[in-house]
């Protein structure tokens, strides 16, 4: 029986990836094996370890925050912080460790307790008397994750979140959306708690203070206005088969601060943003036509204490649409690859109509977009959208977190 090339490239395609679920379960049955060896050591009581985007982070989003009310707290705690790039800065108090695996082992296995913003590796063992708290990278979300990308969910990716889900002890969350979608989006089904957001603290408590820091660092003029550039992460790009830019940035940013200008008046600078697990690796962002009034700021660890000093947000797919609205700074969504994004990655997880943002597919649908900003209507639609869907932001969130941090490590 002959089978068409359609059909012979699906039956490759699926013994491929059978083939590479095999060898990484034998790889997780080693890694836990390991783990297990490591447990002959006693739990250091006081060890913290931190880990942001699987080690390719660094000082960054709510684990960051975290840690900083720890500093903050006056706490003695030893707090391991794992990275892929040793060049990275942390502050005094934090203990930076190169992510091997050895390493990575070593101290998961010895330490009280784990906060993450992403998944642990395949294999990983916790043992009694841990804590791990999952942070996770996003708390709204426009684009699908997990059960909520259907027949896109790629298994190994469903096998790797089933596991580490059965790990964590909480999953922090910063509202009732969030909370009730956990079970489909990080295949959770355990405990919760609806702390805010840690990242989004400083929104609250030091934007402010940001807003004139960022200016200073990046040689912005302290009255100038910024508009951040903050594309999100692509599918594609995980397996290696293309990134967020192959091609040049469609948005034209010269249009965009024209019309900025005219409508908010005051000179304005573009930031732009690339996402973590792609500015580990792409140094620069691609830009054929660059100006002195755009600054790539894709290298700098935590998005959110840039994103503090920003006037307004561009981005497409990225859950740093709903961080910005809790500073009520305009949001554009800029999405031209709609169609395309949804073919690859699943429906999205809002209809973008019902959404407090606007939305353009076209530079000229942005640039309208801007023009006709209605402030008082869009903060009425911020406060509506906050209080319908229960969300937790009052600057308040890490202290939270820390607070059942310490209560476990003061436990007997």
């Amino acid at each position: 029986m002959k089978i068409s090339s359609k059909e012979r490239k699906i039956l490759l395609r699926k013994l491929s990836e059978e083939n590479v679920i095999r060898k990484r379960k034998r790889k997780a049955c080693a890694v836990h094996m390991l783990y297990r060896m490591f447990w002959l050591l006693p739990l250091c009581k006081k060890k913290i370890v931190f880990t942001t985007f699987e080690g390719s982070g660094g000082f960054c989003c709510n684990p960051r925050y975290i840690a900083e009310e720890m500093i903050k707290r006056g706490s003695e705690y030893e707090m391991i912080w794992l990275v892929n790039n040793m060049e990275r800065q942390f502050p005094k108090g934090i203990r930076k460790v190169k992510n091997t695996f050895l390493n990575r082992v070593y101290h998961l296995a010895t330490a009280k307790v784990w906060v993450d913003n992403s998944r642990k590796e395949y294999g990983t063992a916790k043992r009694k008397g841990q804590l791990y708290i999952q942070t996770w990278h996003a708390a709204l979300i426009l684009k699908p994750v997990g059960k909520f990308r259907g027949k896109l969910f790629p298994r190994m990716a469903y096998l790797v979140s089933r596991y580490d889900s059965k790990l964590i002890d909480y999953v922090i969350s910063n509202s009732v959306w969030c909370t009730k979608r956990y079970p489909k989006m990080l295949l959770y089904n355990g405990n919760v708690i609806e702390t805010g957001s840690p990242r989004c603290d400083i929104f609250s408590t030091k934007r402010e203070q940001l807003y004139k820091e960022i200016r200073d660092r990046y040689h912005i003029p302290e009255d100038a206005k910024i508009v951040m550039f903050a594309p999100t992460f692509r599918g594609g790009s995980q397996k290696g088969k293309r990134q967020v830019f192959t091609e040049e940035i469609t948005l034209d940013f010269e249009a965009v601060r024209r019309a900025l200008k005219d409508r908010f008046g005051g000179e304005w600078y573009v930031l732009l943003r690339l996402h973590p697990q792609l500015s580990a690796y792409l140094k620069e962002v691609p830009l054929k036509n660059k100006s002195a009034r755009m600054v790539d700021v894709s290298q700098a660890d935590d998005m959110n204490e840039i994103m503090a000093a920003a006037d307004v947000l561009i981005t497409d797919y990225s859950s740093s649409a709903f961080d910005a609205i809790n500073m009520y700074i305009p949001v554009f969504l800029y999405i031209d690859d709609l169609d395309e994004y949804i073919q690859e990655r699943g429906r999205l997880m809002w209809d973008i109509e019902k959404l407090p943002f606007s939305t353009a597919r076209t530079n000229e649908e942005l640039t309208k977009n801007i023009i006709e900003f209605n402030e008082a209507e869009y903060t009425k639609t911020v406060d509506v959208f906050s209080r319908r869907h229960g969300v937790v932001e009052d600057g308040k969130a890490s202290g939270r977190v820390v607070d059942i941090i310490e209560e476990f490590i003061g436990q007997k």
